[in-house]
């Protein structure tokens, strides 16, 4: 479970293998890889079957795009699915969409009917599982292990994804090569079933609320909302979402160099593979001891120099070895790029919201690889293989100087949970859950020698409560009593207004009290409770007004 923040030293001593003490993550991590073997052998599948069907470079290199197209139009509703109800039911349901998916491609497979169009239908089937699947397990993360092991933990999710990778792609060459695809679609299948009988046995605990549900369109913006207006994510998601459409040309068109430049099959492209997938992991053991001596910043910035040599050195070789040695490199690249996105988010997303911010960040960095393997695709296609990597090459060394606009910013810490703790005031009229709009005006009394600093601390609060759900903050200025203030928001309803409060943290409450210590009055800062009623409407107007102290 997540626990107090520990401190720099805390968050630097744990290996990269720390979270696999906790026996749940443990099961369902293990679960995972057994799940992406057979994706990955799926993959290598679906790629040859299209390349042998067809011959349009673009509807290979489409495989890619089906297979992560679904995050980007999915994992918004996702999120907010992670963040609204059971995460573990949420996954269970994503992984369920998988199984029925496969199994009804390899019923088709089995049948004969095997179309160019169909495949990508069922691909972006199976991804639309994944992408349900994906938030809920990634926001679930820091529900299963401590706040310190939450770098190690994600770092494991890319780590385990690509130690299968030097297997799996392999694996799946020599199944298609040996037994054909229809073995290798059926094996596919049963491995997802294990992630779902997993999920089905391990539970663990999740920190409820006292509070009722957001409506999927309120939980949808202030998940939008938070990501906007934080920094962090931001420059997390602008690099990952460049990175992914830079450097998602050396897997995309790995089929096409392997069957046109480099004149192997099945198992040469799983062995291509498996060399990516090595040089990953290497990188992924090595993560822990990289984040201590580097910068993410950085390794950013390295992750970024080994992808464009491999796309470069693809481009110019014609043999497996080399390309095999250029992939690895890729590999360690790609690994390290992604941990150090991935990271950045998780740490700057309070529990409250989690969901919501890595679904949005897959959205938008599986946007980018898709629109990547369109693009890189169609200059294969209309130009050449060589022109696609290189300027795939060029595209990285971009995105590696993007840093000086989207620098990752360095956090041991991950963002502190909310208080969850607030005595709602008392109110004259009978407000239900949904009465609103509720506007919340407090009135404070400022010297002219505060002014300065107080306008400074009033900016840093409407950045915590528009980022916690408050909305149309303004701050007004008496012209009759100048040294009279007033702060204004709402919130859609009641409840809304009760989960802003519920959503402040220890360091929110603390700028409260420096804000307050500027106040000149009396008596503390006056609070007044509205709720808003439309005078075109039939019924009689009221306000509903509470005058509460602030201390």
């Amino acid at each position: 479970m997540s626990g107090v923040a520990g401190s720099d030293e805390d968050f630097a001593a744990p290996s990269t293998f720390a979270p696999l003490m906790q026996p749940t993550f443990r099961s369902i991590w293990l679960a995972t890889q057994v799940s992406s073997l057979g994706w990955l052998m799926q993959t290598v599948a679906i790629s040859w079957l299209m390349a042998t069907i067809s011959t349009s470079d673009l509807m290979v290199a489409l495989v890619q795009a089906s297979s992560t197209l679904p995050a980007f139009i999915l994992s918004v509703f996702a999120g907010a699915l992670a963040d609204n109800f059971s995460r573990r039911r949420v996954m269970f349901a994503g992984r369920s969409l998988m199984v029925v998916a496969s199994a009804m491609l390899t019923a088709f497979v089995a049948l004969g009917f095997v179309d160019p169009w169909m495949i990508l239908g069922f691909s972006f089937l199976i991804a639309c599982g994944g992408a349900l699947n994906d938030p809920a397990w990634q926001a679930s993360v820091g529900d299963i292990v401590h706040r310190r092991d939450v770098p190690a933990a994600v770092t494991l999710l890319s780590v385990g994804f690509n130690t299968v990778r030097t297997v799996g792609p392999a694996l799946g060459g020599i199944v298609v090569a040996s037994f054909g695809l229809l073995a290798a679609f059926t094996v596919t299948t049963l491995t997802y079933l294990v992630p779902l009988a997993t999920i089905w046995r391990c539970k663990w605990k999740v920190r409820s609320s006292s509070l009722p549900r957001e409506s999927m369109r309120t939980a949808i913006y202030d998940g939008v909302r938070f990501t906007a207006m934080s920094s962090e994510i931001k420059a997390a998601i602008a690099r990952g979402t460049l990175f992914g459409l830079a450097s998602i040309a050396i897997l995309a068109l790995l089929p096409l160099i392997v069957r046109d430049q480099l004149g192997g099959g099945p198992l040469a492209y799983g062995t291509l593979m498996a060399g990516f997938g090595t040089g990953a992991v290497f990188a992924g053991i090595s993560n822990s001891r990289f984040r201590r001596s580097l910068s993410q910043e950085r390794l950013m910035t390295l992750a970024c120099v080994a992808c464009a040599a491999c796309s470069l050195s693809l481009a110019l070789t014609s043999s497996i070895a080399v390309a095999a040695i250029a992939l690895a490199l890729g590999g360690a690249g790609w690994v390290t790029a992604w941990s150090g996105v991935g990271v950045s988010v998780q740490l700057a997303s309070p529990r409250w919201v989690v969901g919501r911010t890595i679904s949005i960040y897959y959205a938008l960095i599986d946007g980018g690889i898709a629109a990547g393997s369109w693009v890189w695709g169609t200059v294969a296609e209309n130009h050449s293989l060589t022109w696609a990597l290189e300027g795939s090459a060029g595209a990285l060394l971009l995105v590696a100087a993007a840093g000086v606009l989207f620098p990752l910013r360095e956090r041991r810490d991950s963002e502190p949970d909310p208080l969850e703790e607030f005595d709602a005031p008392a109110v004259a009229l009978d407000v239900k859950p949904r009465s609103g709009p509720i506007v919340v005006k407090v009135e404070y009394l400022i010297s002219e020698k505060n002014l300065e600093a107080f306008l400074d601390l009033m900016r840093e609060r409407r950045h915590v409560h528009s980022r916690v759900g408050a909305r149309q903050w303004t701050l007004q200025r008496n012209l009759q009593k100048p040294m009279q203030w007033t702060e204004t928001f709402r919130t859609p309803t009641w409840t809304d207004y009760l989960r802003l409060n519920h959503r402040l943290t220890t360091a929110d409450k603390q700028l409260d009290e420096r804000v307050c210590q500027l106040h000149a009055g009396e008596h503390p800062p006056q609070m007044t409770l509205s709720i808003e009623r439309p005078t075109s409407s039939a019924r009689k107007p009221e306000q509903s007004v509470l005058h509460v102290p602030r201390h």
